[in-house]
């Protein structure tokens, strides 16, 4: 299975979570995108649900001497979540990473703003909280995201992706009420071998999305 881009694949989750509401199962949804690429999958959702869509924005904490290896994200002000295992594995603690966490907290800070161009965060208390992105790899930035999304108080908590590693899905289990997918491939190595166009969104791309969402 694979999907044509980000909007069809969205359009395929939102058949399983319309039938979940047809269900009585997704009460007062507000879709929550990972962006950048989970905001094209978020709003295929969104308009399906027929429920809000705002961002929870989560930076990733890269490797001192390569940004580009992952070892733990963050999201707004809840600590930031640590993958032991690569720490080990480097010979880090959190306290070593202190700079890049706070300009990581910074970045998020710069890039709410940016994204919701001075809306306020949607109300989670009581509603149900559908957390989006376009796959599931690690799972260290959907699990920061999960976290802040659960500090939030929503009634449940759902996440859901076009394509997903099944060993991410086993270490989330416990941080979602629900997660749904699309296909969980037996050989899983990154997310974008499942698109055959995964090209990376832009800011601007984001923006004029969640403006479209809201009426702007």
């Amino acid at each position: 299975m694979r999907f044509q881009d980000r909007r069809e694949a969205g359009r395929r989750l939102a058949g399983l979570l319309v039938e979940r509401q047809r269900q009585g199962r997704l009460d007062d949804p507000v879709v929550l995108a990972l962006p950048r690429g989970g905001v094209p999958v978020g709003d295929e959702l969104a308009g399906a649900l027929h429920a809000p869509l705002d961002v929870v924005v989560v930076r990733k904490i890269g490797a001192p001497y390569n940004p580009e290896v992952g070892i733990g994200a963050l999201v707004g002000d809840q600590p930031p979540i640590f993958d032991d295992r690569a720490l080990a594995v480097l010979g880090l603690t959190p306290e070593r990473l202190s700079v890049r966490v706070d300009a990581e907290r910074e970045e998020v800070r710069r890039r709410e703003r940016l994204y919701r161009g001075g809306r306020p965060a949607p109300e989670l208390r009581g509603r149900t909280a559908v957390v989006v992105d376009d796959g599931l790899a690690t799972g260290v930035t959907a699990r920061a995201a999960l976290r802040a999304v659960r500090a939030a108080g929503p009634a449940r908590l759902l996440l859901t992706v076009p394509v997903c590693s099944r060993q991410a899905v086993t270490a989330l289990s416990g941080e979602a009420d629900e997660i749904v997918y699309v296909y969980q491939p037996p050989f899983f190595e990154a997310v974008g071998q499942w698109y055959d166009d995964f090209d990376q969104l832009t800011d601007d791309e984001v923006i004029r999305t969640l403006s479209a969402a809201h009426g702007g």
